[in-house]
């Protein structure tokens, strides 16, 4: 019981976490974003996908909606945000450090699943 409610509290930061990148990259208009992807090698037309997915995966995750996918495609996410832009900063100082956390809780919730308290739960109670 107590590691589900550990479970629950990284689902859910993690899903506010990306919420809030999410918003971020539309808020200020995706333009930015597109440049800022196609200035680091990857495909402008990639910052729709990725602030799609961080925008509602995150909503997803904080319901408990589809934790397993939303958490692997987070993992994509990071390992590409590592190995195109944060590698070469180094591990700290606006290195990768943070997003290898992100990436270890996106692994954890890969590897557990739903919990006694999501909306995966209660779908899966009524079937």
């Amino acid at each position: 019981m107590i590691m589900q409610i550990g479970t629950v509290i990284l689902r859910v930061i993690l899903g506010l976490i990306f919420f809030i990148h999410g918003v971020v990259k539309f808020q200020g208009g995706i333009g930015n974003t597109v440049g800022f992807f196609d200035s680091a090698g990857i495909p402008g037309f990639m910052a729709y996908i990725v602030g799609g997915i961080e925008l509602i995966g995150g909503i997803a995750l904080l319901l408990g909606l589809g934790t397993r996918i939303i958490a692997a495609l987070f993992a994509i996410i990071l390992l590409g945000a590592i190995f195109t832009v944060k590698l070469s900063a180094g591990f700290l100082n606006g290195g990768y450090e943070f997003e290898l956390v992100l990436l270890a809780v996106s692994i954890h919730l890969i590897l557990t699943g739903k919990t006694p308290y999501s909306v995966d739960s209660k779908l899966k109670a009524a079937s």
